[in-house]
């Protein structure tokens, strides 16, 4: 039988390297004047980039370093890093390049400072942090504490079909947490931005390393260190969440019951099983004394994750 611990490990499913050796097959992504490791990139995806000379590439020590001066800003770095990921692009030799965004997340170093900026279709290319922010909003009525659950649309590259939070989306550079949750969910769901401004509390950060398999699309095995800024919403039963594009397919009200026994069906994309089983413990639904592994299941939604992290407030 599944557990919630099964659950929160589906997400965070990076073993330690020290057990598995996936690290130490991998090449660690650099810019020259930072000494930390800022990514992990896979054997098969170095072996498909287009590097030009701005790049320094050392197979024996499998470091992977953007050889910019080392007084060099982000808006001097960004555009070598697109310029390499366009010509690559060309060549057809990556899918997840065909999902090109123009959107770019943030690269941060270990005070906090942007490094650099990255099409956000090649984070996971290159094992870096990225950021992304959730809503799940619920109604208390008669039938007690129920949660609004959309469902992907059948269509999307990545998790087609499966359950998701109300609202969620990646953190582009420049974004304050709260700002994409204000866009998110006026796109996804219609909620209106002075609802959200007016009633949404945060909830935590959570943090997690996932490594991707076969519904994320795209290449599998990629390193995909996140952060989730997760925050609940309390709607007027009158209130109801409608898709405003084609990410998602519909919204349908579920009681804890269904809600739990949809998470251990599997039917939810893993970052956001993760913030249902958040929202749970939030409201002590889960606790130590009736759900085995509780403190394993904190350790999954709180990981330590040993690149450089910006924690910015949630609202």
């Amino acid at each position: 039988m599944t557990t919630i611990l099964d659950i929160v490990k589906e997400c965070d499913n990076f073993i330690s390297h020290d057990e598995l050796g996936i690290l130490e097959k991998s090449y660690t992504f650099k810019v020259n004047g930072c000494s930390a490791i800022l990514g992990y990139i896979t054997r098969g995806i170095v072996e498909k980039i287009q590097w030009s000379d701005t790049w320094s590439i050392d197979h024996g020590g499998k470091t992977v370093t953007l050889a910019t001066p080392a007084t060099a800003t982000a808006d001097m770095r960004s555009p070598v890093l697109e310029d390499t990921l366009k010509a690559t692009r060309k060549l057809a030799v990556i899918s997840m390049l065909e999902s090109w965004r123009n959107e770019t997340f943030p690269v941060y170093g270990p005070e906090g400072e942007v490094l650099l900026e990255i099409e956000r279709c090649a984070s996971a290319l290159f094992g870096i942090v990225t950021y992304g922010v959730q809503l799940l909003s619920y109604v208390r009525d008669k039938q007690g504490l129920r949660l609004w659950i959309g469902k992907r649309s059948a269509r999307k590259q990545t998790y087609p079909g499966m359950l998701d939070s109300t609202a969620a989306g990646g953190l582009p550079a420049g974004k304050l947490p709260i700002e994409a949750l204000i866009s998110e969910a006026q796109e996804e769901a219609s909620i209106p931005e002075e609802i959200v401004k007016m009633k949404v509390k945060p909830m935590s950060h959570l943090t997690y390393f996932h490594i991707r398999g076969d519904k994320a699309g795209g290449e599998t095995g990629l390193f995909q260190p996140e952060v989730e800024y997760t925050y609940e919403l309390e709607l007027d039963p009158s209130m109801i969440p409608k898709p405003r594009d084609s990410e998602v397919e519909s919204f349908r009200l579920y009681t804890i019951e269904e809600v739990v026994c949809a998470l251990k069906g599997g039917r939810f994309k893993p970052n956001s099983a993760i913030v249902i089983v958040e929202f749970l413990i939030q409201r002590g639904i889960l606790n130590a004394e009736n759900e085995p592994g509780y403190s394993e299941i904190l350790s999954h939604l709180h990981r330590k994750l040993e690149l450089p992290v910006l924690i910015q407030p949630s609202n």
